[in-house]
């Protein structure tokens, strides 16, 4: 607990004096009017608000999924909410849930239990809290880095939580995010970092690797885009890489969904699945016109 809390501590107040080293010439950060690059960025693996946050800005996030898990169907609900409460600065709090569900084959009991998944209990997550600071921002070079750092509070399954402890674990992922503007509106970004994740009954520790590519084309003029988000886990020498294609559409100046499948390459944990985003950034019109 003291190395996660000691980690969290470094991303947010040391690297924003770091950041000061990197930066010169037309990519200073500017009091008046920070700078800040429009990236198209994944809407699976979501960022802690834009690269490049500017003090104010808020967004709400409703995620809904649902993932065919071979004998059984897994349906992810959550809400969030980022800010920034300083320039280049965002934090975020979310509570996703998982409902499980048996399919067909699952029901009917086909197959052998050795091979197959066990359905496991609903369950609300976590509660998530992240931070992300963009460290480096140039225009001229539509390029925009940041660290930051998630950890989340595990709790304790749903059906069992009246005669235990409410949270049986917590995990802890620092990430590293880059991200290019083209100039032919393509956008690219990578987001990696390790998964610490500690079980409180057991006291082992359990650590993998994620390292997530991103491609995607923005429509001109708009904040529309399509792409593809390519999400890779590494654990205990066991890779699973899941193919997201995307697309984000603007309802409004303030209101977005993006709307994306999964495609795993491996199926034998996962099938297909569906995942839907609804972003809404109350006052982005009026913030808009404002740096116009």
């Amino acid at each position: 607990m003291k190395f996660l809390l000691t980690m969290v501590l470094v991303t947010i107040m040391f690297v924003p004096l770091f950041s000061q080293h990197l930066e010169n010439g037309n990519d200073t950060l500017s009091i008046a009017t920070p700078p800040k690059v429009l990236h198209a960025e994944p809407l699976y693996i979501d960022l802690i608000r834009d690269l490049g946050a500017r003090k104010g800005e808020k967004e709400w996030n409703i995620g809904m999924g649902m993932t065919d898990r071979l004998r059984f169907d897994s349906y992810e609900f959550l809400i969030e909410y980022e800010w920034a409460p300083i320039d280049r600065l965002g934090l975020e709090v979310e509570l996703p849930v998982t409902i499980f569900a048996p399919t067909a084959y699952g029901a009917n009991g086909s197959g052998s239990s050795s091979d197959q998944p066990i359905k496991p209990s609903n369950r609300i997550e976590s509660l998530k809290i992240a931070s992300q600071y963009t460290f480096f921002v140039s225009e001229r070079l539509g390029t925009s880095l940041a660290l930051g750092a998630i950890t989340e509070f595990e709790f304790t399954d749903l059906n069992i939580i009246r005669n235990n402890k409410p949270f049986q674990g917590i995990l802890y992922n620092p990430f590293f995010v880059a991200a290019k503007k083209w100039k032919n509106n393509l956008h690219t970004l990578i987001y990696t970092g390790p998964n610490i994740r500690t079980h409180f009954d057991s006291k082992n520790i359990d650590l993998s690797y994620e390292f997530n590519t991103n491609f995607h084309y923005m429509i001109p003029g708009t904040r529309n885009f399509v792409g593809v988000e390519f999400n890779k886990h590494l654990a205990e020498r066991n890779f699973d890489m899941v193919i997201r294609p995307q697309m984000r559409l603007g309802i409004s100046e303030d209101l977005m969904i993006g709307i994306v499948p999964g495609i795993p390459v491996s199926k034998e944990k996962e099938r297909l699945s569906v995942f839907l985003r609804l972003i809404y950034e109350p006052g982005h019109h009026k913030r808009t016109k404002t740096n116009q």
